[in-house]
């Protein structure tokens, strides 16, 4: 359990090798090396290809449809694709780490996994070791002790009316800032409370049955009433929330102010007592939905004392279910893993130890990850890879027709003070102060919720943490940092189909490349344009940039406004632009980063397939993903990033894909030279 404190980056994700790419921007091209790849004969499953679809209709059925088609989602999963294959390599792979050490007493990670996975001694304790909380809560008289229960709540790691996390101050990014966000919510969006869709309106049914059936489970009496005065409650909660469009807007969603102006504004809620309760002892702090927050304490000024504490009741069975006995766990899944995302099974007991263990004592787990599977080379290699990215995007920059000169000169600036981060910090924590005991694994996740919380509110009034990483190196993802100014790519995902050194270099371009094109320009997309060189959160840009710009990605928003995944279920355009405009700008500059690359030679043509088709072959590919329908909703209503299908349609934005595959102009994804969206 992670503490609701967190550090929060000022970022972007994209989610979602062992030796030196073939060849850098300065030597010449290389076919597939002599050692072979671990896809196909040049780094591209064919055989997962649809050959009888036409690429200029449906390019990703093209490149995967056979894939999609003879690939079935584990039981244990909500979607399968190649990041849940690769996180699959890296949780077993971590498995055998934590199994070395498992019956080693004098390991913290191995007492920690081991009393994870001891099931018959946390079914014997029954609700015992949680009781104190839970009784606690039971025991709240007045909104003052409301309010500072639910500080401490937050440093238990369980939700609250309001969350806050410790993170750089967007607009003095050389200070850590508190910062309070809307929370409250049992259900992943506001969407899943007000809307009328039938769908939707059967999982509220279900979601009311699930409160009602924890209630039961912890022997707490009425609890179909109880269940039904929570949810009333949440439905108000959701009424004030900001969509997550708003919520992802830089601009808006920096409001600082004083802790007095907040009590001001927001009266109801205890915000003193709570910031007591959680250490954060400031006089200022950013808000990022004011009238979210305000409207929050208005509701919970008149809520019923005994809501508030059923809320947090259940948020602690939920948030915990996997530390209390079966049948916790198993009805928090019922509902969040099955209605939610219509995975039919839970995880094995051992994946879910993985997980837990790898967030306890991240730097203690990824070192010995990264001793194992993360050599030298394969750091050397990518930054190689990095390099050549930066400098195309560099090139890119130089010769925009929409920016004014000096903006460039700025935007450059900004390209040539970024700090990649390749495979794992160059620093680790240290986690000799965390208390891990072999025969409590509620205890041990609740002293991993406090320590991360008190490791957070410890940065304020310090130095920035310039060294400290959002993902361990197990994790299969890659993002972009706009305070810190930074790229970051983990390990686990520098390996096939992202990147294999023995595969053709166009594929690895159009895999890994493109992924490091795509973190870069989150740089400069509709949100990371808004931060300067300094990761200062500014206007930098001549009001007739950001007007050719708006121009630009508004043709963007439309164009995946029209994409329809699901009967009458589209891509919000303006939820995903961030992501859409990273994929568009990060495939064109590793398309150019490859041609420079070839060092003016033509590329071999492999398999009858030329450069430029295998390179946006190895994008198509990274991108292969079966979803369940209420995944796939799931992500549609909540989810910056676009599906999977229409990530990979982006091509039709691009000229050299339409060399490449020439396709009719009656092709489904044709677009007239008028119509394709070029930004960066």
């Amino acid at each position: 359990m992670k503490s609701a404190l967190f550090l929060l980056l000022a970022s972007t994700t994209l989610a979602g090798a062992t030796v030196a790419l073939a060849e850098t921007a300065d030597t010449a091209p290389a076919a597939a090396t002599a050692a072979k790849p671990e896809l196909g004969a040049f780094g591209f499953d064919e055989a997962g290809m649809n050959r009888a679809a036409k690429p200029g209709d449906d390019f990703y059925e093209y490149a995967n449809g056979a894939w999609a088609k003879a690939t079935p989602i584990p039981s244990d999963r909500s979607n399968y694709g190649m990041f849940t294959r690769l996180d699959d390599v890296s949780r077993a792979r971590t498995r055998e780490i934590l199994d070395a050490v498992k019956d080693d007493r004098t390991s913290k990670i191995g007492n920690a996994y081991a009393g994870f996975l001891d099931e018959a001694a946390i079914e014997a304790k029954g609700l015992g070791p949680i009781k104190p909380w839970l009784d606690q809560i039971k025991g709240v008289k007045t909104r003052a002790e409301y309010a500072r229960l639910a500080g401490q709540a937050d440093r238990n790691g369980v939700g609250g009316p309001v969350g806050a996390f410790i993170g750089q101050d967007d607009k003095s990014p050389e200070n850590y800032a508190l910062t309070m966000f809307q929370s409250g919510l049992g259900m992943p969006d506001r969407d899943y409370y007000l809307s009328t869709d039938k769908k939707l309106a059967d999982t509220r049914a279900a979601y009311l049955a699930h409160l009602q059936k924890v209630l039961t489970l912890a022997g707490e009496p009425n609890a179909a009433a109880r269940a039904q005065a929570l949810l009333a409650f949440e439905t108000e909660i959701a009424k004030v929330h900001w969509t997550k469009i708003d919520s992802r807007d830089a601009t808006k969603t920096y409001n600082k102010m004083t802790v007095a102006e907040l009590v001001r504004d927001a009266p109801g809620f205890d915000f003193a007592a709570y910031f007591h309760a959680i250490g954060a002892h400031v006089d200022s702090l950013i808000v990022a939905q004011p009238s979210a927050i305000k409207g929050t304490a208005a509701i919970v000024a008149n809520a019923d004392l005994a809501v508030l504490k059923d809320a947090m009741l259940v948020r602690t069975l939920d948030g915990y279910s996997d530390y209390l006995p079966k049948a916790f766990s198993d009805e928090a899944f019922a509902f969040y893993g099955t209605t939610l995302s219509g995975t039919p099974q839970i995880e094995p007991r051992w994946k879910r130890g993985v997980s837990f263990v790898t967030r306890a004592l991240s730097d203690e787990v990824s070192q010995l990850y990264v001793q194992r599977y993360f050599p030298p080379e394969t750091k050397a290699a990518a930054d190689t890879l990095v390099k050549n990215v930066i400098a195309a995007m560099d090139k890119r920059i130089q010769g925009l027709v929409w920016m004014a000169p000096e903006t460039k000169v700025k935007a450059r600036a900004k390209l040539a003070a970024f700090k990649p981060k390749i495979g794992y910090p160059d620093k680790w924590r240290d986690f000799a102060g965390l208390e891990i005991k072999r025969d409590d694994a509620l205890g041990n996740a609740i002293r991993s919720a406090n320590f991360e919380h008190d490791y957070n509110v410890g940065k304020l009034g310090k130095p920035i943490y310039r060294w400290e990483w959002g993902m361990t190196p197990m994790e299969v993802n890659a993002y972009a940092n706009f305070s810190m100014n930074e790229i970051v790519f983990p390990a686990a995902i520098l390996q096939p189909p992202f990147f294999d050194p023995h595969a053709d270099p166009a594929v690895n371009y159009g895999g890994i490349g493109a992924v490091i094109g795509h973190e870069i320009s989150h740089h400069f997309d509709d949100q990371g344009s808004k931060y300067d060189a300094t990761g200062t959160l500014t206007d930098w840009w001549t009001a007739d940039d950001v007007k050719k710009f708006n121009a630009l990605t508004a043709q963007l928003v439309a164009q995946y406004d029209a994409y329809e995944p699901l009967p009458g279920e589209h891509v919000k355009g303006q939820l995903t632009l961030g992501e859409n405009i990273a994929d568009l700008a990060g495939l064109t500059v590793a398309h150019e980063a490859y041609k420079a690359s070839l060092g003016g030679k033509p590329a071999p043509v492999i398999d009858g397939f030329t450069g430029d088709q295998r390179f946006y072959l190895g994008w198509a590919q990274v991108w292969r993903r079966n979803y369940r329908e209420a995944n796939l909703r799931q992500r549609l209503l909540t989810d910056p990033h676009s599906p999977s299908a229409q990530r990979a349609w982006v091509v039709r934005n691009l000229d050299p894909w339409y060399g490449a595959y020439n396709p009719d102009a009656s092709a489904k994804l044709y677009l007239s030279q008028d119509k394709r969206v070029r930004i960066w």
